[in-house]
């Protein structure tokens, strides 16, 4: 608390100039500081796209841990990324960058502080609406005070929320389709991968699944999944792609050995970097997963989606559309996590809620998809 005060006391100075200084000075830099996980990076790309169509001229700088660096590299609306370990003094790096204009997309106290200590012009920060969020800290609240304060409404679509941020700079826009990309090598290295296991993309229905979450009250049993993977393999003669990440092994595996068709169901945890990954999954014809960031990857590039979503709420951040189809709990109830609020929730609720979802569900949802992916074709 006291390191808090003094911080404040810092920037004093500054806050009594914001109240006399004029802010609508013209702009050449801006940075947009996202330090949340990587599917909310990915939600934030139509951001990106939208400043950048809207003012090819500026220079946009994304802040934000390396993980997500790696996920949004190659990001042609993004002119450069800072690595942030919150360590670090931020507002030395937006001085440096001469930067005009701050966005921060959701409640970081860190991120504004950063910004007013280095004296940015025009910062424009979120005010949750329709729910209450631990980000919003008693100094964010403060803080906020002295900028440029727009309405974020939880239960919302999230992606269209951080469009909004954008409204007083005078860009307006409500298109939320996400932008990735790779490396010709990751695309070569997912290529080889598929000759290498006879699986021909243009003939063979590819189905990827990630059984993974990030987060444990959000994964679905392990032995569903396979259940999933073997009716895929039976009734669609599915090749089916495991992927994971370095610390998945241990769920990745667990699933594995309940499957039943196991000639045709690729282990791929831990052997693809994240650009190999995204290169990997723009290949798939489906992919199948609990709410977490490959599933945005998959949507960012067109991928249909099974979104089995647990205690989230599903009307904020997964993809929704008729290629993409999300699960949800049975029965009336009450989402237990939020974008912006994913710390407070009643874990026994959560546990519940995710467990509710059935194989049948899952299935039910899976050949709906399936039938009108291929009445399109």
């Amino acid at each position: 608390m006291i390191d808090k005060i003094f911080k404040i006391i810092v920037i004093l100075p500054n806050l009594f100039l914001r109240i006399f200084r004029k802010r609508d000075l013209p702009i050449k830099n801006v940075a947009v500081i996202q330090m949340a996980k990587l599917g909310d990076m990915v939600c934030t790309t139509p951001m990106f796209r939208a400043l950048k169509s809207a003012h090819p001229e500026w220079n946009l700088l994304v802040v934000g841990n390396s993980t997500n660096k790696e996920v949004i590299k190659y990001n042609k609306d993004i002119d450069e990324y800072f690595v942030w370990d919150r360590k670090s003094d931020l507002s030395l790096e937006l001085k440096k960058r001469k930067i005009d204009a701050v966005i921060i997309p959701g409640p970081n106290d860190e991120a504004l502080y950063g910004s007013l200590k280095a004296g940015v012009p025009k910062i424009l920060v979120s005010k949750i609406e329709n729910g209450w969020s631990p980000y919003e800290t008693i100094t964010f609240r403060f803080l906020r005070f002295f900028v440029k304060k727009v309405p974020l409404h939880m239960g919302k679509y999230a992606p269209r929320e951080y469009l909004s941020l954008l409204e007083p700079l005078g860009i307006i826009s409500s298109d939320t389709k996400k932008h990735l990309s790779f490396s010709n090598k990751a695309l070569e290295k997912a290529e080889n991968f598929f000759l290498e296991k006879s699986i021909d993309i243009k003939n063979d229905f590819v189905v990827g699944i990630s059984p993974s979450a990030g987060n444990k009250i959000k994964e679905w049993p392990e032995e569903r999944f396979a259940e999933i993977a073997d009716y895929l393999v039976t009734k669609y003669q599915a090749r089916v792609i495991l992927v994971g990440g370095p610390a998945d092994t241990s769920i990745v595996q667990k699933v594995i050995n309940h499957v039943d068709n196991s000639d045709f169901v690729l282990n791929t945890q831990g052997q693809f970097n994240l650009d190999e990954s995204k290169a990997l999954i723009s290949r798939f014809h489906i992919f199948v997963s609990v709410d977490t960031g490959p599933i945005y990857i998959a949507e960012a590039f067109n991928i249909p989606t099974i979104d089995i979503t647990g205690p989230i709420d599903e009307n904020e951040q997964p993809p929704i559309s008729p290629r993409n189809r999300v699960v949800v709990p049975v029965g009336p109830r009450k989402p237990q996590l939020f974008v912006m609020n994913a710390r407070s929730y009643n874990r026994e609720e959560a546990l519940r809620q995710v467990q509710s979802i059935t194989t049948k569900a899952v299935k039910n949802e899976t050949d709906s998809l399936i039938s009108y992916l291929r009445s399109k074709k």
